[in-house]
């Protein structure tokens, strides 16, 4: 690891261990904006890692940024973090100014569709947009869609367009907005820019998922060596050491693909990359959660230990932007269309 790489770390580590204690996690699952903790990031340039430096971006590399948001999600932080990269790399892309703000993105499911108008006043959007991540407590969002047959990207205010608020397991806002001919603030074409949120989506929440595994197995491996069982450790049992290798073998492989599709997702998502991410990291997600439940037994399933802040994340992030099945099909897919002679270049990357 470089120097510069090794104080990044240590400076995003120092931050979520200072201002996201489990108070603040608490907090946030009841409703409460976590400011004191964005601020934080805001001001060492977290919040605008992953934008390029012409674009206001901190001037970090694409796979530092993701490394911040990895650790992001190792501590569990209730930030929107993925999503105000994502919406300032869309907007950032489309030559749109980005915003200093938390933003979040508008559709995040397939089966949601935005329209949008033009008129001499300028561009507007209507219809309904389910379960958008943060989406009651980001002043502004980037929405998506098609113009006269082109995608195009936009930034709408939020303000009294959520109509309900759910939670996902991890007790992250889910919102329902309601745009009925919304003006947007700002408007440009951008290509696919329907698929690039999802492929992006995917790409962040499978950097997420690598983060809330490896603090899952740190979580199975102290309390493994901790507990005491017959005048000994349990992590001396057999049984115990083959259900950790297992659990170490599935964060590895998360981590590897979630690696790769960073690599090759530097400009533009990589589709054949992230589909696999997001597979190898939806299937690791609920074999690694049983096992860290299962390593601790029942104090692992009590609100008092902190396992629950990594797998009830894990459980909520593998559906969106797609589950494993999606991206499973969408992969094959790719591969079928690609033909037989393309499938060992594909799978080698070249």
């Amino acid at each position: 690891m470089s120097d510069m790489r090794n104080d990044l770390l240590k400076t995003v580590d120092r931050i979520f261990e200072e201002r996201c204690p489990k108070s603040v996690r608490e907090a946030a699952e009841a409703g409460e904006w976590p400011a004191d903790l964005w601020q934080a990031l805001e001001e060492v340039g977290l919040t605008r890692a992953a934008l390029p430096e012409e674009a206001g971006g901190s001037g970090l590399d694409f796979d530092d940024a993701m490394l911040a948001l990895r650790r992001s999600a190792y501590h569990a932080a209730p930030v929107p973090l993925a999503e105000t990269m994502l919406a300032g790399r869309l907007l950032a892309a489309a030559g749109i100014e980005v915003p200093e703000d938390a933003l979040t993105v508008a559709p995040v499911r397939p089966d949601d569709r935005l329209q949008f108008v033009g008129s001499a006043a300028g561009v507007a959007v209507s219809g309904t947009a389910h379960r958008v991540p943060w989406g009651n407590l980001c002043a502004q969002a980037v929405v998506v869609g098609e113009l006269n047959g082109e995608g195009v990207v936009g930034l709408v205010a939020t303000a009294g367009t959520a109509l309900g608020i759910e939670k996902n397991l991890a007790g992250e806002p889910r919102a329902l907005l309601k745009f009925d001919t919304t003006p947007l603030v700002a408007f440009a074409a951008l290509k696919d820019a329907l698929a690039r949120v999802e492929t992006e989506g995917a790409l962040y929440r499978s950097v997420q998922m690598a983060g809330a595994l490896e603090r899952a197995l740190e979580y199975a491996l102290q309390y493994a060596n901790e507990r005491v069982q017959f005048g000994r450790p349990i992590a001396k049992f057999q049984a115990i050491q083959h259900m950790l290798a297992i659990l170490a073998g599935q964060v590895a492989a998360s981590g590897a693909a979630a690696d790769a599709a960073i690599e090759a997702s530097r400009l533009l998502p990589d589709a054949f990359a992230v589909s696999v991410a997001k597979s190898r990291a939806g299937e690791a997600a609920g074999k690694a959660a049983e096992i860290a439940h299962q390593v601790h037994g029942a104090m692992g399933y009590t609100r008092e230990h902190n396992l629950h802040y990594s797998t009830r994340r894990l459980w909520s992030w593998r559906d969106e932007f797609g589950n494993e099945t999606y991206w499973q099909t969408r992969l094959g897919r790719m591969v079928a269309a690609n033909g037989p002679a393309a499938l060992w270049p594909m799978l080698v990357g070249r």
